[in-house]
């Protein structure tokens, strides 16, 4: 069945997007990750253009992480004073990726960037993320972690305007919040992704967050990103395709709720030795792409048709 996307200009098969959304969706909830980072680049794939894939997924993760604000508000598990730091530097980051995104568009490098991002970014948290989860499934039961020292501050510790936030439980300097909030906003605008794998990360092991409130607060943050980013690249390039975003709520929703009931019968680290696979697998078919000769060494165009 297909259907035409009005945006993309180009029709599509219903069931194949679909079936690639309750995919996704089924990831995203096993992982607890927003998926953008697979759903734009599966997109990319079966020819949707790259500003139109990146674009029409913003609303998507947008959709889903509202959801999953509400359900933690519900629990009190979100502190949405650190959210608002986080998204001073946030919406900022949010508007210059844009800016950039556009640029690059009418550059004609955006493809190659967003192709070279994703074989970096994947690349490097994939890796990461495997020798962890190979380090931690070859400990011992029985090997305890390393003591952690005490009495050195770090660097974070040492910055000034510190804030205290209560929910969170810590007391910190909000620039790096701001920077590490604008730099995720800046790679979400940039590459359609929510972000959440680079966000719960660093606020967990740099920022000492407790994991009780940390996805919660990174859904705010990703929820107001995401929106920002969605109205701001339908207002300066009208790449958002509302039929392709619906298609993808659609099925992401579903198959999210799938995902949630298979990963409470996984341990964590075959979580994330699994989820590192599947970052290594998507930014080798990136890496592919940029290394292996097209099949035609180049083409002239005249108009919109080749010759």
């Amino acid at each position: 069945m297909q259907i035409y996307l009005p945006i993309a200009e180009l029709p599509v098969n219903v069931l194949l997007v679909i079936g690639m959304a309750l995919a996704v969706g089924f990831i995203s909830g096993l992982f607890g990750i927003g998926g953008g980072f697979l759903m734009t680049p599966l997109l990319i794939f079966i020819g949707i253009p790259t500003a139109v894939a990146v674009a029409s997924e913003a609303p998507q993760i947008a959709a889903s992480a509202f959801t999953g604000v509400l359900s933690y508000w519900r629990k009190r598990a979100l502190d949405v004073k650190l959210g608002a730091v986080l998204l001073a530097g946030g919406v900022a980051g949010t508007g210059l990726g844009v800016w950039f995104f556009n640029a690059m568009r009418d550059a004609g490098q955006l493809d190659a960037i967003i192709a070279v991002s994703y074989v970096v970014l994947l690349g490097a948290i994939g890796g990461l993320m495997l020798v962890e989860s190979l380090r931690t499934l070859a400990r011992r039961p029985s090997a305890t972690p390393a003591p952690r020292r005490s009495g050195r501050l770090s660097l974070v510790d040492r910055l000034p305007l510190k804030m205290r936030f209560q929910r969170s439980m810590i007391y910190v300097s909000v620039l790096p919040l701001i920077g590490l909030g604008g730099f995720v906003g800046f790679v979400g605008a940039v590459l359609g992704i929510g972000g959440g794998f680079l966000l719960v990360p660093i606020l967990v092991y740099v920022f000492r967050v407790p994991t009780a409130v940390v996805v919660g607060t990174s859904l705010f943050q990703i929820l107001i990103t995401m929106l920002s980013a969605t109205v701001l690249h339908a207002v300066t390039n009208a790449s958002v395709d509302v039929v392709l975003a619906i298609l993808l709520m659609l099925g992401g929703s579903i198959g999210a709720q799938f995902g949630v009931r298979a990963g409470q019968k996984l341990r964590g680290e075959h979580l994330r030795l699994l989820l590192a696979l599947l970052l290594l697998t998507v930014g080798g078919r990136f890496l592919m792409d940029l290394t292996v000769a097209p099949r035609d060494a180049y083409s002239v165009t005249l108009g919109d048709k080749p010759r």
